[in-house]
């Protein structure tokens, strides 16, 4: 359930809000060196923020930056790629109303995947229990504790989820 909390963050991470973040591209796959390796961004230079809506990324290898910058274009992110010299400027459009809504909206859809993976571990959690009662490993009264401590369990890291979805909310339509 942890895990699935994390991946959320990731996920939420990636979505921008006002200012821009390195989150938005950190993570971007890039097939480099004639397409023989698919890099993320990070593990191929660095980023950094310039100003609200750019981004500055300088390659550890100046040789591959006609491919990042085709990686970049090919990624279809709604953002400007400048190549100037060694580094590469990434310019995001400031974001309309109609942008914010359709980002809140796929926070949403990303928190009731993350919900529907912590329901899943509270399934096989139960299932693992219920075996162990089957075998009778464990008594009734066990049984009935530790399923109601795995839905206790649940329920507070749902609560969790909604309250990191809610963050997001509030600050995508913070303009």
């Amino acid at each position: 359930m942890d895990q699935a909390i994390r991946i959320l963050h990731t996920d939420l991470s990636s979505i921008r809000a006002g200012r821009v973040s390195t989150a938005v591209v950190e993570n971007i796959k890039i097939k480099v060196y004639g397409g023989t390796q698919e890099l993320t961004l990070s593990q191929l230079g660095t980023i950094s923020i310039t100003d609200a809506q750019t981004l500055t990324f300088t390659p550890f290898d100046i040789s591959i930056v006609s491919e990042i910058e085709r990686g970049l274009l090919k990624e279809n992110r709604s953002f400007g790629v400048h190549v100037d010299g060694e580094v590469i400027r990434i310019k995001l459009p400031p974001l309309t109303e109609e942008r914010r809504n359709e980002f809140v909206k796929l926070a949403k859809t990303k928190t009731e995947g993350v919900k529907v993976m912590v329901r899943q571990a509270r399934h096989e959690a139960i299932n693992h229990v219920r075996g162990k009662f089957g075998l009778k490993e464990i008594g009734e009264d066990v049984k009935f504790r530790m399923e109601k401590d795995i839905q206790k369990i649940t329920d507070q890291k749902i609560e969790e989820i909604d309250q990191v979805l809610e963050g997001k909310v509030e600050e995508l339509e913070t303009v």
